[in-house]
């Protein structure tokens, strides 16, 4: 039985095209892998010196921020986005468990960015099952916090404080 507040059309569902705030990431993923190569052109000179755990977690890590700004702009849903989306969620998992292996910068110890990584390797599977189970809303929040959590705030967080990038990009 039909009330005064049932118009009978179902709800529109959200647009699947980027929005501001996914603009905004992209760019924030984009400049935030221009200060990685950046950081490791200038470093050149000392990457013997760097561990193999330590450059696979670079290598995850660029991955990712190559892949960001793609998903975050392109069109969504279609075979090309499961599949990038696919190495993504990858490329997040695997550097967030290398992460848990790099511990030089703090005596051998976990420092306070292993938090996110921890929080990674739980959020991670909830995006690729809310992706398979076409849960879109959830989907999308979680693929926004990880890209701030785990991509923004942590990259931030690798290049003061003395840190590897940091001294090869403004040392």
């Amino acid at each position: 039985m039909a009330t005064i507040f049932d118009t009978g059309a179902a709800p529109k569902p959200q647009s699947l095209a980027p929005d501001t705030l996914e603009r905004v990431l992209a760019v924030g993923a984009a400049v935030l892998l221009a200060a990685v190569v950046a950081a490791l052109v200038r470093g050149q000179a000392h990457w013997g010196e760097i561990p193999a755990i330590v450059w696979a977690h670079l290598l995850t890590i660029m991955i990712a921020l190559v892949l960001t700004p793609t998903m975050l702009l392109r069109r969504r849903g279609d075979r090309p986005h499961r599949v990038l989306g696919t190495i993504w969620v990858v490329a997040m998992l695997a550097t967030a468990l290398i992460s848990f292996g790099v511990r030089q910068t703090n005596h051998g110890g976990f420092s306070f960015i292993h938090i996110i990584s921890a929080w990674t390797v739980i959020q991670v599977p909830i995006i690729w099952w809310s992706a398979r189970t076409h849960n879109i809303v959830r989907h999308r929040r979680s693929v926004r916090g990880m890209v701030i959590g785990a991509l923004l705030v942590a990259g931030f967080f690798t290049f003061p404080f003395h840190r590897l990038l940091g001294q090869w990009l403004f040392g």
